[in-house]
């Protein structure tokens, strides 16, 4: 009778691997200046900013299925969210996304946590916070990115917070890597600032080592406005600057509104011969339409709470998406002719070698005030700005991160008007049940 009892246990114990393998969404990898799904092809984001709700928008499974179904239409197949609450229950929405060939993009920060350009520091207090994100999401094999900060220099003479952006950098990876998950790439979404380009976008990643440079770069730019083309947008400007950068690169907000309707004509080039052998493709502001008019879609007029939607700022957050006309439209159709090929792995990987990092930016008074020689600040260092370059001094560790406004991308629009392998084959936590699973059935083989 055991060994009966034994033996049927076996398919079973199989059975069970195959069910956790099943159906797993293929994982993104940075590799160089690129992105690749583990089949080896290139990766481009057609992807969405969704802030849908201001604390989280992954916790309402039956929302993010109906908005699923526009996304897939558009073509998307990366989100962007800005803040989300780490204790919540996401394995739903994220299952939904991921079922739907839907990536996340996702930022580390809270509303208090934000690393900033006045009096930047770099504590316990964000790193703990940070990681409790990273906890969360790293889980999820369609998580494609982290960013360890938004917009946090927003003015010609911010550089000083630009060390602390890498601090954070350095530690999430150390942490991601000590913990043992996959290697998720950690990165950065800057502001479109023209007097720190390309300065900031060469400092992230001119560092030899590696645990001290981003996995890969992303910019919020606005400049292709209206009938623009590619030279009167300086979208020129943007490629050549980019050119032969050493991480991925790609628009992680995008789609000026004004003059409307949005064509969102930079669609062609930034996925076209001119930019896509260069850039990983666009994020484009934003899913919801709120006062700021970027919105693709919209839920309608508020209506009683009685129906069971969410309404905030005098907008409906829940519901069927309407697409906002013919910004939808014009989106779509760029999206369904612009199908980059890209490179392949085996073949990219052969190439490498021929990228060298980017030469650091030398401090230049007034303009970019930061020595690349200069160490990264430490845990628990606040900036004070001294006589010498870029000096700062420790404040102590583990002291509470400054309040902050903890504002989105949206609430800025608002008050306005990714070289090496970062990625495994196959998920840590699938490999750990075959691990446990195999040793199940060595186990019974050997009692039997």
């Amino acid at each position: 009778m055991l060994s009966s009892l034994a033996l049927s246990a076996v398919p079973l114990l199989l059975a069970g691997l195959q069910a956790a393998t099943v159906g797993a969404v293929p994982t993104i990898s940075a590799v160089g200046s690129k992105f690749f799904y583990e089949n080896g092809t290139q990766y481009y984001l057609k992807g969405i900013a969704y802030q849908l709700t201001p604390n989280d928008p992954l916790i309402d499974t039956a929302q993010c299925k109906r908005d699923i179904v526009r996304m897939s239409e558009l073509g998307a197949n990366a989100i962007r969210v800005y803040h989300v609450d780490p204790n919540a229950d996401h394995k739903g929405c994220m299952t939904a996304f991921a079922d739907a060939g839907i990536y996340l993009f996702v930022d580390l920060d809270t509303f208090t946590t934000q690393i900033e350009q006045t009096s930047p520091h770099w504590n316990e207090t964000q790193l703990d916070r940070f990681k409790e994100v990273l906890d969360e999401f790293q889980q999820f094999d369609n998580t494609a990115g982290v960013f360890v900060g938004n917009e946090v220099l927003t003015t010609a003479n911010g550089s000083h917070a630009a060390p602390y952006v890498l601090a954070a950098a350095r530690d999430i990876k150390a942490y991601r890597n000590q913990k043992g998950y996959r290697e998720i790439p950690v990165g950065y979404s800057a502001a479109d600032i023209a007097d720190l380009r390309p300065m900031l976008q060469n400092y992230l990643a001119c560092s030899k080592n590696e645990s001290e440079r981003l996995d890969f770069y992303s910019l919020n730019a606005y400049e292709w406005c209206g009938q623009s083309s590619y030279e009167v947008s300086g979208y020129n400007m943007l490629q050549k600057n980019a050119t032969d950068y050493p991480i991925p690169i790609f628009f992680s907000e995008t789609g000026c509104n004004t003059p409307a309707p949005r064509t969102f004509d930079d669609q062609d080039s930034i996925f076209g011969s001119k930019m896509s052998g260069t850039w990983s493709g666009a994020i484009i502001y934003e899913w919801i339409e709120e006062t700021n008019d970027y919105g693709l879609i919209n839920y309608g007029p508020s209506v009683s709470a009685a129906t069971n939607t969410i309404v905030e700022d005098g907008f409906t957050r829940q519901g069927t998406p309407t697409p906002v006309s013919p910004d939808f439209a014009n989106l779509k159709s760029h999206w369904a002719t612009l199908n980059p090929t890209g490179v392949v792995l085996s073949i990219y990987k052969k190439e490498t070698g021929s990228i060298s990092a980017v030469e650091c930016p030398a401090y230049t008074s007034g303009a970019w005030e930061v020595d690349p020689s200069s160490p990264l600040p430490t845990l628990g260092q606040t900036y004070k700005e001294e006589s010498s370059k870029g000096a700062s001094t420790a404040s102590g560790k583990g002291s509470t991160a400054s309040g902050g406004g903890g504002a989105t991308s949206s609430s800025t629009k608002n008050a306005a008007s990714a070289a090496g392998v970062h990625g495994s084959s196959a998920p840590a936590h699938l490999l750990t049940i075959s691990m446990v699973l195999s040793a199940g059935v060595g186990a019974l083989a050997l009692w039997l």
